[in-house]
């Protein structure tokens, strides 16, 4: 029989400010989880991102910490403000470097949402086609030929 004993660390009940400033990319991770009220969050995400840089962590690790950090602190539009107010008041080469790792996620983030805002304009204009055909009296299997489209006829058609 196996027995595993090991601590266990409540994150809800350590203080991030105890973490911010190693150099360890999980402890990283695990900020957005530790307690932190409403008025640190502004300066948790300012001093996460001062981490990110200090790393110098590949593009991918720096991606996955800082979604995981963007999931789990979400800042209000007031908060978000403050917290570029506060990254502009830093050192130059630092700000410049936090800067460009915001400006470089926030770029990603709107041509991710470009890119399914199309993908769902598309399938919403491909939807009316068929419906369209259907209306002019075309068959399940006409349109299907047309639109190089299958199962997707089928459900268009059964909708309208």
């Amino acid at each position: 029989m196996l027995d595993f004993r090991f601590f266990t660390l409540e994150l809800r009940k350590q203080n991030g400010r105890n973490y911010i400033r190693q150099d360890n990319p999980i402890a990283a991770a695990l900020l957005s989880k530790m307690g932190c009220t409403e008025s640190e969050r502004v300066e948790l995400k300012k001093q996460f991102l001062r981490m990110l840089v200090r790393l110098e962590l590949d593009e991918a690790k720096q991606r996955l910490l800082f979604g995981f950090l963007e999931t789990y602190v979400k800042l209000s539009d007031e908060e978000e403000r403050r917290r570029r107010s506060e990254v502009n008041e830093m050192k130059t080469k630092e700000k410049d470097k936090v800067m460009e790792l915001i400006i470089s996620y926030e770029q990603k983030a709107l041509e991710k949402g470009r890119e399914e805002g199309v993908e769902q304009g598309i399938k919403q204009g491909m939807k009316r086609l068929v419906q369209t055909m259907a209306k002019k009296g075309m068959s399940v299997k006409d349109i299907a030929n047309v639109t190089d489209l299958s199962e997707e006829v089928k459900q268009f058609v059964e909708k309208e």
